[in-house]
């Protein structure tokens, strides 16, 4: 898989899966193991960024005096 940043979520999960399975039969010498890694620690940071941008969109709606009004998420 190219490192294309429009990726989604979905297909960056399937991929990790995908690697966690490859790397855990053992069947790879240790030069490709650690490419497998490197590239499965890449994702699992594009994987966090996606997550960090969706959650910033999030909004809440919250009713005050019979109106729903938006506010902004926050994780903290």
């Amino acid at each position: 898989m190219e490192e294309n940043k429009t990726e989604n979520f979905e297909e960056i999960m399937k991929e990790l899966e995908t690697i966690t399975e490859e790397l855990e039969k053992g069947n790879d010498n240790l030069d490709e193991a650690v490419n497998k890694f490197e590239k499965g620690m890449k994702l699992a940071k594009n994987a966090s960024k996606i997550l960090e941008n969706a959650e910033k969109k999030i909004t809440i709606l919250i009713e005050k005096d019979g109106e729903l009004t938006e506010e902004g998420f926050s994780a903290e």
